[in-house]
């Protein structure tokens, strides 16, 4: 059989969009699964829309995610270069095979002389097919001039990996800019050219490019070139679902979604299911899992719903599922992430130990890591007493300052005497509920808000067991004070 080979080819010209990422995905995993290569290809040609370093960070999303390429513009291989930019010499070579072969021409037309083509058809209700204008005498091909394919127009069925049997009919195929005057081929050469001398058997890319797909069959064809397996991705819509994800939507940039603390794996298991499935009704997938269950044909053909909340909800998965020694190792960050990870800066010099037994509270309710600050400040370091905790808590605020103090007063004798076990504790707690008659949104809520200085925090018991005596008394000192 042979060898798979895909590619993931973007052009720098802007960040990387969870389009662009999914396609890279689909690509390494069609290639992980068959033990074949991966190659990262930057189709750079567009030089006016190129923007500076989106090079580097295209690399470093791919590296963040884990989808680590065989060759590419930073790693070497026997197809390179990697960059299109650095291969002019090889589309001028294929440029003129189709110029020896009669299959393209120096377009000598002047773009106001295109214009007025364009008219004629509009005025006479028909297409415009610049094949209906071809030079009868093209002058020789010097690199002055645009090169334009000759095309040989004719009906065109292929199999399309996710879209399944297509056809459309000649009058789609048309003379199109193979290289330009500047000397730069277009993306519809020069992709075909690239991908054929780098041996890709897969072509996976957006469905932006399917209108053009009897075009690159046409060039295949004056080539001589073998088609490879061609996959068309639906676009992703946004979460309303009735247009193409933009970032208007909301959708950020994917080492914006590292730096606010998802996991890469999280990204990988919710980018893979956006339009796919392996027919059960699993919805979280480690990477393994995914390289043995991905196939091209269980993509759907219509587009898919990028929902932020179920994304939320994967990373939340896979945080809650962690062991707490690698789940503390993954809080601390990567390169790609703020020096000194996630923690607040009041846990810089907190013993390792603490913060592990802090985040094993916190674990049930971490949905991304950029939430730790807030959800574990108060383990380390007596937050000011907020007055607005009590007076926005809707049973709270029914309840006269005086009476508050005094019921507050009451826990903290009781809390003095527990040897502030998670279990001693935890009778205290309930002993206090029998003897003041309260219900515990109101007597756990004052004594949580007192000693956490937060509307919520993990469980009673076990946080003010962490935190210790001294520190729990000494904030209930502070929140009684305030009363």
């Amino acid at each position: 059989m042979k060898p798979i080979r895909t590619r993931f080819a973007p052009s720098p010209t802007g960040l990387l969009h969870v389009g662009g990422i999914r396609t890279a995905l689909f690509a390494w995993l069609v290639a992980k699964q068959a033990d074949g290569q991966f190659i990262l290809r930057l189709e750079d040609t567009d030089q006016a829309r190129e923007v500076a370093g989106a090079d580097k960070h295209i690399m470093d999303c791919l590296r963040a995610l884990g989808l680590d390429y065989d060759e590419g513009p930073d790693k070497s291989g026997d197809f390179g270069p990697y960059r299109q930019s650095e291969r002019l010499n090889i589309y001028k070579k294929w440029a003129q095979k189709l110029v020896d072969s009669g299959r393209a021409y120096a377009d000598p037309y002047t773009a106001a002389e295109v214009q007025a083509f364009r008219e004629q058809a509009q005025a006479a209700k028909k297409p415009f097919l610049y094949r209906n204008h071809r030079p009868e005498n093209s002058p020789v091909w010097d690199g002055t001039k645009p090169l334009r394919f000759k095309s040989e127009p004719k009906p065109y069925q292929w199999q399309d990996a996710v879209m399944g049997n297509l056809s459309t009919p000649p009058e789609v195929v048309d003379d199109f800019i193979l290289m330009k005057s500047d000397g730069y081929p277009t993306y519809n050469f020069a992709h075909i050219v690239d991908d054929a001398e780098m041996q890709c058997s897969h072509v996976i890319r957006g469905q932006e490019f399917l209108a053009s797909t009897p075009n690159y069959l046409n060039l295949y064809e004056a080539l001589g070139l073998e088609q490879p397996v061609l996959a068309t991705m639906p676009h992703i819509l946004g979460e309303t679902g009735n247009k193409k994800l933009s970032k208007r939507d909301g959708a950020k940039d994917v080492l914006n979604y590292i730096q606010d603390g998802y996991l890469p794996e999280a990204l990988v298991s919710f980018i893979a299911t956006l339009g796919w499935n392996d027919g059960t009704e699993q919805e979280v997938y480690d990477t393994n899992e995914l390289i043995k269950n991905f196939r091209l044909e269980r993509v759907q053909k219509s587009g898919a719903r990028f929902d932020e909340q179920r994304l939320l909800w994967v990373n939340g998965v896979f945080l809650r599922n962690m062991p707490i020694d690698f789940l503390y190792t993954r809080t601390l960050g990567t390169k790609y992430t703020k020096a000194g990870g996630f923690w607040p800066d009041e846990a810089k010099d907190a013993d390792e130990d603490y913060k592990k037994q802090v985040l094993g509270l916190v674990q049930e309710r971490l949905k991304y890591f950029a939430e730790l600050p807030e959800l574990t400040r108060f383990f380390f370091t007596d937050l000011a007493v907020n007055t607005e905790l009590i007076t926005g808590n809707k049973q709270l605020k029914k309840i006269d300052k005086t009476q508050l103090h005094h019921l507050l007063e009451i826990a903290r004798l009781d809390l003095e005497q527990s040897d502030f076990s998670k279990e001693d504790l935890t009778t205290k707690l309930n002993g206090l509920l029998e003897s003041t008659g309260q219900k515990p949104g109101i007597l756990f809520s004052l004594i949580r808000i007192a000693t956490t200085q937060s509307s919520a925090s993990p469980g009673l018991a076990e946080s003010l067991a962490l935190l210790g005596k001294e520190i729990t008394l000494r904030r209930i000192d502070s929140q009684l004070g305030v009363l």
